[in-house]
């Protein structure tokens, strides 16, 4: 069964109910969940309904060892993520045979973030879950909840491969919620190509964030990214910090009192006493006085009131924090000690934080289902609510502020997942025939083709084919081959050089971009340089710094076409889906300035290239259709460039994925198609499911990038519509005009 309804609206008890019934019936629960910081919530909630019988703990990687061995005989509620499952209660099934064997209910709490590469390695790290509990004859029933997943029937079965039933209809009470959506003001300054830039989100947020903490409204302000998180925090303390200072100077002195620069012949470093003596409570509080001189010194109007300096009550949370700083800041922002809090989407799942009024959004969260989501974490007590999403200078973010419809009305988009992707599929057979010996009975539940990645495993050497069935018999964890978050490999430590302290950790795979050498790297609020990055020691070293920029990597890619699986006519041209092999090396980083997002220079960066072989959409028109716009004089690769940067922006709109996890590359003429051609990749070893998606929804998708395209304000180009951040070519050429005349073509349009 799957539960969505919105939120708030009582889906975890709707949860609970069935789970505790088992419990008490002396069977098990496992509760699944994408976050830690969920897992710890609904941990609380259920030792305050204090069920006598209930032994509920949280089994997760900041769980104490010496806990581990008494939550494995004892508990009968346990808590988890993915992660935990995946590495650790599956691997070591044996241990766990009592809880296998009464287990009654398996909780999917959040599901919708269960999507992409990630989503397609829960469902298969499930579908191992379901064949352990067979070897121990249970047959637990598998409830999930969302507040936002689009047909979620089918969603539920792809995920677990079951038959769900769902359950839709939502009659809970809750206030209202104010939306808006807010466009940053364009600035004087130019970016590349003379383009007008934007005041960057992150700013506009943080002003935003301090002006609702100044008014004492709870925000979570939702950013895109870790460095982002830290900096929007770091610049609304610093906002609240100076206008506290700036209320303090400019506070006349008490009626009464004379500053002692103002007296003549006086050295101002002396202070004055009063011209009188005083008595009762101080003349600024507006209290009774006596015996004061006949003939006081008046103030200069009006005294304000005192502005406390608000800026400790702000703070950043993010993953790569340590399990002591995430649970502390969970405590601080349920207490009220935090009035505002600037997150990745670490806090977007159902942590239960009554009493929040407001939410800001830095940026479109990459669906429709991230954004209401978000929004939903503020008035879950009932009350009324704020909702702000603030674009980024963007393709999608510049569309959706100025096209509303297509936020509000239309449905959620469907949850793209792959549980047959054979680079997903592969590492989960191993780790089920290190877990148990597979057999041909096993393979209805891993899907269709799960017999020949078998034959490609046997021929690998990973695993070795028997009569009896496939066995594993290497000596490394099998677990270890299924990198279920996408990060490439073991974490990259930040260590700081001074001190040797650890500050956090950054996927591998992020670390060209976000820890290369001079990077600037945040962390709780406190600015860092990268001095070096050693990747084959996992370390990046960091020193303290005060740069008043920030930094954004670049990189150049290069794309080869491998299998072309479908296709179909657009237009003149022709539109296909199919493998591709990309390689992509970070060149360079951006340094900007902080506030103003101005351009101050392009270093070089010695990185090596990184290959991935995944899937694509991607579009060619013939040279009859292209020469006559030649011949206009339109210049055709500056045109495919802008089409391309302007489609990778809008294609978040049409499949469940952020701009950040797709890719692509355009050409004039590339060499394995001969013609013009225009890619957007998957940016997942093996794909995600997010191209496909785009191929099925080309003519919407494209007639929205050219729409997006035509409505920006600007003349030639700006990162409002064909500008990209991640551009390695420095955004050159780029042709707004061919741009739109080559997607007439491609659409078949006038103009």
């Amino acid at each position: 069964m799957i539960i969505a309804t919105g939120t708030a609206s009582g889906k975890s008890l709707a949860y609970q109910v069935p789970a505790l019934n088992s419990v008490l019936d002396g069977g098990t629960a496992l509760y699944l969940t994408p976050t830690k910081a969920l897992a710890a919530d609904q941990l609380r909630a259920l030792e305050a309904l204090d069920v006598p019988g209930l032994r509920a703990a949280a089994y997760d990687g900041d769980t104490p060892y010496e806990e581990r061995a008494w939550i494995r005989r004892h508990a009968n509620y346990v808590l988890t993520n993915p992660d935990m499952l995946h590495r650790g209660l599956l691997p070591g099934h044996a241990r766990w045979s009592g809880f296998w064997r009464r287990l009654r209910t398996v909780v999917v709490d959040e599901c919708h973030g269960y999507r992409g590469v990630f989503g397609s390695h829960v469902a298969q790290i499930l579908r191992r879950l379901r064949r352990v509990c067979t070897r121990y004859g249970s047959s637990p029933v598998f409830v999930l909840a969302s507040a936002t997943a689009g047909d979620p029937g089918a969603f539920a079965m792809r995920l677990t491969g079951l038959e769900t039933a769902e359950v839709t209809t939502d009659t809970s009470p809750r206030g209202s919620i104010t939306f808006a959506l807010w466009e940053p003001p364009l600035t004087d300054l130019r970016g590349e190509g003379g383009a007008p830039v934007r005041r960057p989100a992150a700013a506009e947020t943080a002003d935003l964030l301090a002006d609702l903490v100044l008014g004492g409204t709870r925000t979570l302000a939702f950013v895109r990214s870790r460095r982002a998180a830290e900096s929007v925090a770091l610049s609304a303390r610093a906002r609240l910090s100076d206008l506290a200072s700036d209320a303090a100077s400019r506070r006349p002195p008490a009626s009464g009192t004379v500053p002692a620069a103002s007296v003549p012949g006086t050295d101002p470093a002396d202070p004055v006493d009063p011209p009188g003596p005083t008595s009762g409570t101080d003349p600024d509080a507006g209290g009774p006085t006596s015996g004061t001189d006949p003939d006081p010194v008046d103030p200069p109007g009006p005294t304000p009131p005192a502005l406390t300096d608000l800026s400790g009550k702000v703070a950043a949370y993010r993953a790569g924090y340590l399990a002591e700083e995430r649970r502390g800041l969970e405590r601080a922002l349920r207490s009220g000690d935090l009035l505002g809090l600037a997150t990745t989407n670490a806090l977007e799942l159902g942590v239960d934080v009554s009493g929040l009024d407001a939410v800001l959004i830095a940026g479109w969260p990459g669906t429709r289902a991230s954004l209401w989501q978000q929004a939903g974490r503020a008035g879950r007590a009932g009350q009324d609510a704020l909702a702000v999403l603030v674009a980024r200078d963007d393709p999608l973010d510049t569309y959706l502020v100025h096209h509303p419809q297509a936020l509000f009305g239309r449905p959620v988009e469907a949850i793209v997942l792959d549980p047959g992707n054979p680079y997903v599929l592969g590492p989960h057979l191993c780790a089920a025939a290190a877990e148990i010996p597979l057999t041909e009975e096993d393979l209805e539940i891993f899907g269709p083709t799960s017999k020949e990645v078998l034959a490609s495993l046997v021929d690998d050497g990973l695993l070795r084919h028997r009569p009896t069935g496939w066995f594993w018999t290497r000596r490394e964890r099998a677990t270890d081959l299924a990198d279920i978050r996408g990060s490439g490999g073991s974490p990259v430590q930040v260590v700081e050089l001074s001190t040797g302290c650890l500050l956090g950790t950054v996927d591998e795979s992020s670390a060209h971009t976000i820890v290369h050498t001079g990077a600037v790297y945040l962390h709780q609020g406190e600015t860092f340089l990268v001095t070096e990055l050693d990747l084959e020691a996992g370390v990046a070293l960091v020193e303290a710094g005060t740069p008043d920029y920030t930094t954004f990597a670049r990189d150049v890619t290069e794309i080869s076409v491998l299998e072309s699986f479908r296709s179909q006519a657009l237009g003149p041209g022709e539109l296909h889906f199919g493998a591709v092999e990309v390689t992509r090396q970070v060149v360079s980083y951006l340094k900007r300035r902080l506030q103003s997002g101005e351009i101050l220079g392009d270093e070089a960066l010695d990185l090596p290239p990184r290959t991935l072989h995944t899937r694509a959409v991607w579009w060619t028109l013939p040279a009859s259709a292209v020469s006559p716009l030649a011949e206009a004089g339109l210049d055709l690769g500056g045109a495919a460039h802008a089409a391309e940067h302007a489609s990778i922006g809008m294609l978040p709109l049409f499949a469940t994925c952020d701009r950040w996890d797709i890719g692509g590359v355009s050409t004039e003429l590339h060499a394995d198609t001969g013609l013009l051609t225009v890619f957007v990749y998957d940016g997942h070893e093996g794909g995600a499911g997010f191209a496909e998606r785009g191929f099925a929804r080309a003519f919407e998708w494209l007639t929205a990038t050219r729409e997006a395209i035509a409505s920006c304000e600007c003349e030639r180009g700006c990162p409002s519509c064909i500008q990209s951040p991640k551009c390695g070519n420095g955004n050159d050429p780029l042709d707004k005009a061919g741009a739109l005349r080559l997607l007439a073509v491609l659409l078949s349009m006038d103009g």
